[in-house]
């Protein structure tokens, strides 16, 4: 119970303190050098942790089982606004690149569990992967606020992350397909 309860409080405390205003960030890399790019432009911000959890219908999910793919994975909420505010463009993206290799993952950390996320992202017609998250995956991704996103290429390298919600759809769109 008390898990349940500490990471709901920190990622509030988090969007109280980062107003959840878009930041594009590179993670830290070793020594405080800058992070190394490729010819996609991007940094490679790390390896993404590998995790299991579960779908809306109780089916495991993982990463692994995209390999080959890109991976935008979103930490979200169905009780924070900025989340909800950028779910429309993620159905959209979903649907113009998933044919190119584009997987988008979305990972609830709602605590109500999830009926009530399955509930929400039927209502808006969700196109995309929905698992429910926990707190070790989060802490794994240093997730600090909601919503929370990370583009990770196909060989499963952490590519970029963006703190708040989705404010230009266009250079969030020239990451992915920088990717693809």
């Amino acid at each position: 119970m008390k898990l349940r309860l500490i990471l709901p409080l920190s990622v509030l405390a988090g969007v109280l303190v980062a107003g959840c205003s878009p930041r594009e960030t590179a993670m830290s890399s070793a020594g405080g050098a800058a992070p190394a790019t490729d010819a996609a432009g991007l940094p490679v911000l790390g390896v993404a942790a590998n995790w299991r959890l579960k779908d809306l219908a109780g089916r495991d999910v993982t990463l692994s089982q995209f390999k080959g793919k890109v991976v935008m994975l979103d930490f979200w909420a169905t009780w924070c606004p900025p989340c909800r505010k950028e779910m429309p463009d993620f159905i959209a993206l979903q649907k113009k690149y998933g044919e190119r290799g584009l997987v988008i993952v979305g990972l609830s950390l709602d605590a109500q569990g999830p009926a009530v996320v399955k509930a929400f992202t039927e209502s808006l017609g969700v196109n995309y992967v929905i698992a429910m998250g926990d707190n070790e995956v989060a802490e794994a991704y240093k997730v600090e606020a909601m919503p929370t996103t990370f583009l990770i290429d196909r060989e499963g390298r952490i590519r970029h992350r963006k703190l708040g919600s989705l404010q230009d759809v266009a250079a969030y769109e020239a990451h992915i397909e920088s990717l693809l």
